[in-house]
C-alpha cells in the first residue's frame, strides 16, 4: 500500500503515464537488423553499442514457432536480448513466419532438419566461422536440442529454457481459475500502483499472452507437444522423416532451465530429458523460479536464470576462446 510520500509521487506518476500514454512500459525492441532469411524466416542481428565490441561465440534465440519472438525481448529493463547484447556477446534471432494449422510433424521436421540447421550456419558465416551458442525457449528449446543431434553443424552448445515437453489442457476448472487470477492481478494492480516496474511488467506479459492467443499457430504448438509426449521424448528419441533423432547422440554441452511453477515444462520432465544426453560433454539442469514465460524473463529471471545462462556463455568463451568477431555482414532489411 501507499505509506510515505514518495510512494504517493510514484502513484500519481504512474497513473499519469496510463491515462496520457495508455501504459508505464518501454516495449521498444532492442536494435537489431535483418541479415537475411533463412527458408522464408527473418533472421536478425542485435546491434551492440559503439562502445562495445562483442567477443565469444555467437548467441542464436530461438523462440517457440507458435509464439511471437518477443519472449526474448518483452521490454526494455526486463529484455533477455537487451542483456545478453550489453554483456558484450555477438547475439541473433531466428524469427519464423506465422506457423498454420497443419501436421505437427512436419512442423517438427522442417523446423530440425532444414530452418534451424540453415539459420546456424548462416549465423556462423556472419561471425567469421565460430561455433554458435543456441538459445531457446518453450518448443525453440526443444528443436534446439533435436538440431543438436545433427554433429556435422557448428553448434557451439544449447540451452533450453522452459522445454515444451506437456501440452496444455484447457479444464472447465481452468477458466475459474484464470478470472481468480485476473481479480487478484487487479487487486495488485491498485495495491501496487506505485512500484513501476511492476506495474511494466504486467502490461508487457499482458500483451505477450494476448498476442500468443492471436498468433496463428499456437493450436498447432500445442499438438507438437501432444506428439512429444506420445513420442516420450525424454525416454531420449524421436523419428522425423524416416530419421531416428536420438538426444543420446547428442555431444556439445546443454544446459536445461526449468520453471518451478511450470505445468508445460516442469521440473520432473525436464530433468529426465536431461538423463537422455549420455554423450553431452556436459549437462546442467538448474531450477529458477516462474511459470512458462516467468522463467525466461519474469522480473526474478535477471538473478536466477539469465545469470544461469551468463556463467553458461562465459564457459563458451573459455571452451572456444574469445575472438571478436572482424567484420560485420551488411544488413539487408529493416530495423527492429
Amino acid at each position: 500500500m501507499i505509506a510515505s510520500p514518495r510512494s504517493l509521487r510514484s502513484a500519481v506518476a504512474n497513473v499519469t503515464a496510463k491515462v496520457l500514454h495508455g501504459q508505464v512500459a518501454d516495449l521498444r525492441r532492442t536494435p537489431a537488423d535483418q541479415i537475411g532469411r533463412v527458408a522464408g524466416h527473418p533472421l536478425f542481428g542485435y546491434r551492440s553499442p559503439d562502445w562495445l565490441v562483442p567477443v565469444g561465440p555467437p548467441v542464436l534465440f530461438v523462440p517457440s514457432p507458435g509464439a511471437p519472438a518477443r519472449c526474448f525481448d518483452l521490454r526494455r529493463g526486463g529484455s533477455l536480448a537487451e542483456y545478453v547484447v550489453g554483456a558484450g556477446r555477438l547475439a541473433y534471432l531466428l524469427d519464423h513466419r506465422p506457423a498454420v494449422a497443419g501436421d505437427p510433424k512436419e512442423l517438427l521436421t522442417e523446423w530440425t532438419l532444414s530452418v534451424l540447421p540453415a539459420a546456424v550456419r548462416k549465423v556462423s558465416r556472419n561471425a567469421d566461422g565460430q561455433p554458435v551458442q543456441l538459445v531457446g525457449w518453450s518448443l525453440g528449446g526443444v528443436l534446439a536440442l533435436l538440431t543438436a543431434v545433427d554433429a556435422t553443424l557448428p553448434i557451439a552448445s544449447v540451452a533450453a529454457i522452459a522445454p515444451l515437453l506437456v501440452p496444455r489442457r484447457l479444464r472447465p476448472a481452468d477458466r475459474l481459475a484464470g478470472l481468480e487470477r485476473a481479480l487478484r492481478r487487479s487487486y495488485r494492480t491498485v495495491t501496487r500502483i506505485d512500484d513501476r516496474d511492476y506495474l511494466a511488467q504486467q502490461e508487457a506479459v499482458d500483451r505477450f499472452h494476448a498476442a500468443v492467443e492471436a498468433h496463428p499457430g499456437h493450436e498447432l504448438v500445442d499438438a507438437c507437444a501432444a506428439l512429444l509426449a506420445e513420442a516420450d521424448l525424454p525416454g531420449g528419441e524421436i523419428v522425423l522423416a524416416d530419421r531416428r533423432l536420438d538426444l543420446a547422440k547428442i555431444k556439445v554441452p546443454v544446459l536445461a532451465v526449468a520453471g518451478d511453477r511450470d505445468p508445460l515444462a516442469p521440473p520432473r520432465a525436464v530433468r529426465e530429458l536431461t538423463l537422455a544426453l549420455r554423450s553431452a560433454q556436459q549437462v546442467r539442469f538448474e531450477i529458477a523460479p516462474g511459470d512458462h514465460l516467468g522463467v525466461l524473463t519474469g522480473r526474478s529471471a535477471r538473478e536466477t536464470t539469465w545469470s544461469h545462462l551468463d556463467r553458461w556463455l562465459d564457459e563458451g568463451i573459455l571452451r572456444h576462446g574469445i575472438r571478436p568477431q572482424r567484420h560485420q555482414t551488411a544488413a539487408t532489411g529493416t530495423d527492429r
